[in-house]
């Protein structure tokens, strides 16, 4: 009985001890923790009221961890909000166009720039000094910035076949290494401006069609004219000679003598004269307007070398220079005054050779339609009136030439060795005066055996 009432409580124990039920909570870990929250409970019998402790606790660390996880979701929900503002602007393009091309992009008030602007939707920055040539593009995609690009290099093309963007190279046969040709040249110079000009002065109308309109109206303007006055008392004339000057002229003081008497003096200037140290012959105008393309056409010239000295046939060319032609204008209204080269052999191997060295710049894209299309026509310039500074509506005055011609239409300057090809650049001179040279191919100095 005893015995069976034992066994009976034991049981009871058994069955109550599978009825009782003991949670278990997932083991969870926050990033920032370095334990888990909750470790594993330990199973066994407790009370109602420590059950509902543990209980009480586990659900209160649980809400805290859902609240945080939460935080952290609506966290990053504002981070993707903020991401697109923050890299608006991830689309960037530096181009160096040049110096000389950048006031064509920015365009009349900035009109230009701020069109381009507005089609495209990007920003353009523009150099804030001449040292930096770049220009950057902005915007918020690879295609508006593509875009932005290919319409200021639209702009550039446009601009650089205009006579408002000029030449900044060219290609040039040097003619000042010779001293002689500087020394006639000096002299050509100083005969005309008055150091030394009797011969102008023995006809000083210099007018060979009879017409001397243009003559008149400048001794109307500078110089001595006659004007007759009449005398009241017996109703005599007389003719007086009165000196007319202009307000800025560098008229001579009282009892100084004039430094010149010709009206060529008077009307051209010596700002019209190529200087001696520069002379040369033209084969090639060139507009390179960022040093990307200046070391492309230094690179054209050289690759040049061997096929003109092909041409040449290795041997020395020498050219005859005589008299003067013009090039733009006419005699009383000149522009362009050049003296004629010719090659002394006649074999125009000078002028082959000349025609490699234009179609190469030609095929590397470095000429513009116009100037590929010309004749080539080898010229040693003496005057030129665009060096002269312009008029009130911003044109270049031209001069009469006349005279000159009268003169030396058929001065005989000489025959010359070409030794060498220089890509020149202009506005820019070396230790001799000569325009600075980018590059430069050897021709044929000695005869070959």
């Amino acid at each position: 009985m005893g015995g069976a009432k034992a066994k009976s409580g034991a049981m009871d124990k058994e069955k109550k001890k599978k009825g009782t039920l003991i949670w278990r909570p997932v083991c969870t870990q926050d990033s920032s923790l370095k334990e888990p929250v909750i470790k594993d409970a330990t199973v066994g019998l407790e009370s109602d009221c420590q059950m509902q402790k543990s209980n009480d606790k586990v659900i209160e660390v649980t809400n805290a961890i859902v609240n945080s996880k939460a935080l952290e979701d609506d966290i990053e929900d504002e981070a993707m909000k903020e991401k697109p503002e923050l890299s608006a602007i991830k689309h960037s393009l530096s181009i160096q166009v040049g110096a000389s091309v950048i006031r064509f992009v920015k365009g009349k008030a900035g009109s230009t720039k701020e069109k381009i602007e507005k089609e495209t939707g990007v920003q353009i920055i523009l150099p804030s000094s001449k040292q930096n040539d770049s220009i950057i593009i902005e915007g918020t995609s690879a295609d508006s910035v593509a875009k932005a690009s290919e319409e200021i290099q639209r702009v550039i093309d446009e601009a650089v076949k205009t006579t408002s963007f000029d030449y900044s190279h060219f290609v040039s046969l040097p003619l000042a290494i010779h001293p002689e040709l500087v020394s006639k040249l000096v002299g050509f110079q100083n005969s005309i401006l008055g150091s030394s000009d009797a011969c102008i002065d023995e006809n000083p109308d210099g007018n060979s069609d009879g017409d001397n309109s243009e003559d008149s109206a400048q001794e109307q303007q500078l110089g001595n004219i006659s004007v007759e006055l009449e005398v009241a008392d017996d109703e005599e004339s007389v003719k007086v000679d009165v000196s007319v000057r202009p307000l800025d002229s560098n008229a001579p003081k009282e009892n100084e003598e004039p430094k010149s008497s010709n009206k060529s003096d008077l009307k051209i200037g010596k700002s019209v004269f190529i200087k001696p140290q520069t002379f040369h012959l033209t084969v090639l105008m060139l507009k390179l307007w960022n040093q990307k393309r200046v070391d492309l056409a230094a690179q054209v010239l050289k690759s040049t070398s061997s096929r003109v000295l092909d041409a040449l046939d290795n041997r020395p060319v020498f050219v005859r220079l005589k008299g003067l032609d013009l090039m733009r204008g006419s005699l009383a209204k000149a522009q362009v005054v050049y003296a004629p080269a010719e090659e002394i052999d006649s074999e125009n191997r000078l002028l082959h050779a000349c025609k490699i060295m234009i179609d190469a710049f030609v095929e590397a894209g470095l000429v513009i339609d116009k100037d590929a299309k010309s004749e080539l026509k080898l010229h040693a310039t003496v005057m030129n009136a665009r060096h002269r500074k312009r008029g009130k509506k911003g044109r270049f005055s031209s001069f009469n030439a006349r005279a000159i011609f009268e003169h030396f239409g058929s001065e005989e300057w000489g025959e010359y060795l070409i030794r060498e090809a220089h890509l020149s650049q202009r506005f820019k001179y070396d230790e001799n005066g000569y325009y600075h040279c980018c590059a430069s191919i050897p021709f044929p100095e000695n005869i070959s055996s």
